[in-house]
């Protein structure tokens, strides 16, 4: 099992590559591994892709 760290790790550089895409970016690579019988990579990429959204309502969040 990837720890959470490593997965909100990999989220904040699929942002950082693929900047408002990085949804779609990460959607496709899990996409493309559950084509592939990947089923691990499947699980990673949803859960990158998963973060994702979540970092990125936290950079939505108005800050005080």
């Amino acid at each position: 099992m990837i720890p959470d760290l490593d997965i909100y790790r990999s989220a904040a550089v699929t942002i950082k590559q693929h900047g408002e895409d990085a949804p779609i970016h990460a959607a496709m690579r899990a996409d493309g591994m559950l084509e592939e019988g990947d089923l691990e990579g499947y699980g990673v990429w949803k859960r990158i892709l998963r973060a994702v959204g979540e970092l990125a309502v936290v950079a939505a969040a108005p800050s005080d």
